[in-house]
């Protein structure tokens, strides 16, 4: 005869998925890890047999812990230096229906209002009915359901509309990095679409771009003048592989610190470019030993 779950079992055994979901929520590994410590504790003090439904009462804390942090972070990025990105995750193993949520699209659910984000994640993402979204947000189900449909209607603009495929994807990034580490202008130039983008987060801590680079011209000027320069050395490839859904590469850079590169590609042409070099949003990452150099 089995034993019944403990409350401590209970919440182990759920915590994959809150932390998915405070991660797509908030946008940080390392928030969404204390925001699922705090649910834990919320969790340990409950009264048990006034819980019907244990994996929806703790959805319910998750999200509410979410929205309340993301009151404070919203602030806190209005005084971000350069551009805000989500931190990096390598390779999620993410549920099948949360493989469409690409870094691309973190960054499209960063302009939502927070209730349209809870109500899209809980019900696009993680198949909750509105009736339970209204309990955990504070609406009414029609409300939450008008909710998730402008954020439904939002997101649909940032998806691609030729999605490319894992070969594809591996072999434009594996170029992409040598033609931009090594001063190939000319390769390079034939791998980024006319309007592409780069997005860079230093997060005012480490050298970085403060601006978006637009045009493949003037990105190519870009690492054309970095890899021109006398301090420059090829950087160490330690991951290549989907980040946060995109396909790209992790490295350490000549300033013996990891950055990752994600690509948004589309029609076989690199259409944006997502490089995270904060360092506190590295943290999390645990890289391999070196597994290439030079090459991707």
């Amino acid at each position: 005869m089995s034993q019944p779950e403990s409350t401590a079992d209970t919440f182990s055994r759920l915590r994959p998925r809150l932390t998915r979901i405070a991660y797509r929520m908030l946008g940080s590994v390392v928030e969404a890890e204390d925001i699922v410590q705090e649910g834990f504790i919320r969790w340990h003090q409950t009264e048990k047999s006034a819980v019907r439904n244990e994996e929806a009462y703790l959805v319910r804390i998750i999200t509410r812990l979410c929205l309340d942090q993301l009151k404070s972070a919203r602030v806190r990025r209005e005084k971000y230096v350069g551009d805000w990105l989500p931190e990096p995750i390598l390779d999620p193993a993410a549920e099948e229906a949360e493989a469409d949520i690409t870094l691309t699209l973190m960054i499209a659910l960063e302009r939502l209002s927070p209730l349209e984000r809870a109500a899209f994640l809980l019900h696009d993402v993680f198949g909750q009915d509105f009736n339970q979204i209204a309990e955990t947000i504070g609406r009414d189900a029609a409300t939450c359901r008008q909710l998730a449909s402008r954020a439904r209607n939002h997101v649909q603009k940032a998806k691609p509309r030729f999605p490319v495929s894992n070969e594809q994807g591996s072999r434009i990034a594996a170029a992409f990095f040598n033609a931009s580490r090594t001063g190939d202008t000319q390769t390079l130039q034939t791998l980024l679409a006319d309007d592409v983008v780069m997005y860079a987060d230093g997060g005012g801590v480490r050298l970085s771009i403060i601006n978006p680079i637009h045009t493949a011209a003037d990105i190519t000027r870009f690492f054309d003048g970095i890899s021109r320069r006398a301090e420059f050395k090829l950087p160490t490839l330690l991951h290549k592989g989907l980040i946060d859904g995109l396909h790209g590469f992790a490295t350490m850079e000549s300033d013996d610190l990891p950055q990752t590169t994600a690509l948004e590609i589309e029609n076989g042409k690199i259409t944006a470019i997502y490089v995270m070099r904060n360092p506190e949003k590295l943290r999390h990452l645990q890289f391999a030993k070196t597994n290439a150099e030079g090459t991707a």
